[in-house]
């Protein structure tokens, strides 16, 4: 269902959509483009985004711009697949304290998660390795599919079930999981297992929004354990980024806020609201942000850290830690290779 444009403009409301940020210039562009395609679909509408880090503009600059048309309530979303960190607890942060200095009316929607839309677009996704590939039975395919990776066990889940989902709905003959950074499993211990189980081809698939140093790892570590496994034939699938139908969720989410829709995220498994084994000590954690140190800070080349959505760096911004960082086939192994 499609935002009613007349109603919003009456009630002067604009939208934000809340990026994370990227160090990456390829995924900045990338995340303009999607919020340029989110625009066009809401024409008369005012349409901002800012970032939590590492690029600009920042949400509280988008905030300022949308107060200088006049808006007196903004629909604020997450562009995040899954409902972490970022989106339980730092976005959340700063728009409490813009509304609380200002008085701005701001209502905020969930992420992406997982629908009919989402798992569309990564079925075309699939579609488009496969149409460029040699004819096989989908029996003798391997599907991993990639995630960002969290401390977060529930948003880790997702991408297994996106896993599962994409299996059944193609019929290979096998499905396995990795992740780029946080958790476990790595994409280069996941990549190794899975070349074992005598697939004739794999497939690696990418569960991200957009382009960035985290994409370039998984593309680095694929090229390399294809070397050490020439028989098998291994075929990278492109990311999400500004699929129709992740264009078409946005809105969706949009809509969700505007008519006062379920907004809820998902909280029977949510390590801040449940007894969680190895989590019971972030249950009721206050609400608040840690990106102050890089928020607006610019790109970087070269630089292998894009703070792998939950972060995969010494320090914790007084955060728990997470209870597997020293698991044998995740983040340590990380830093030793890197």
């Amino acid at each position: 269902m499609k935002l009613p444009i007349q109603s919003a403009q009456s009630e002067q409301v604009g939208i934000l959509v809340c990026g994370h940020g990227s160090r990456s210039e390829l995924a900045v562009k990338e995340f303009s483009l999607l919020v340029k395609s989110i625009k066009y679909q809401l024409e008369g509408i005012p349409v901002e985004y800012g970032y939590l880090e590492f690029a600009k503009p920042i949400i509280r600059d988008a905030l300022n711009r949308l107060r200088a048309k006049s808006i007196k309530r903004v629909l604020a979303v997450p562009a995040m697949l899954f409902a972490a960190g970022h989106v339980k607890n730092d976005i959340p942060s700063v728009l409490n304290n813009y509304t609380a200095e200002t008085g701005l009316l701001i209502d905020y929607g969930r992420e992406l998660g997982i629908n009919h839309l989402m798992m569309g677009a990564a079925v075309d996704r699939i579609k488009e390795v496969l149409s460029q590939s040699k004819e096989l039975d989908p029996s003798d395919t391997l599907l991993i599919v990639v995630g960002r990776g969290s401390s977060d066990p529930d948003a880790n889940g997702n991408i297994a079930k996106v896993t599962r989902l994409l299996v059944e709905l193609f019929g290979f003959g096998w499905g396995e999981t990795a992740y780029s950074g946080v958790t476990f499993p790595l994409v280069d211990p996941a990549l190794r297992n899975a070349a074992k189980l005598g697939f004739k081809r794999i497939i690696v698939f990418p569960y991200f929004l957009f382009s960035g140093i985290l994409i370039n790892r998984i593309q680095n570590h694929t090229e390399m354990v294809s070397n050490d496994y020439p028989n098998i034939e291994f075929v990278s699938a492109k990311y999400l980024a500004d699929h129709p139908l992740v264009i078409e969720t946005f809105l969706e989410r949009i809509n969700e806020v505007f008519v006062g829709g379920n907004t809820s995220m998902n909280c029977s498994l949510c390590k801040y609201r449940s007894q969680l084994l190895g989590f019971e000590g972030e249950v009721g954690l206050q609400q608040k942000g840690h990106h102050h140190h890089v928020e607006g800070q610019g790109h970087s080349h070269d630089h292998d850290h894009d703070h792998d959505h939950d972060h995969d760096h010494d320090h914790d911004h007084d955060r728990p830690i997470y209870p597997h960082s020293k698991h044998p086939f995740g983040p340590e192994t990380l830093k030793k290779k890197n």
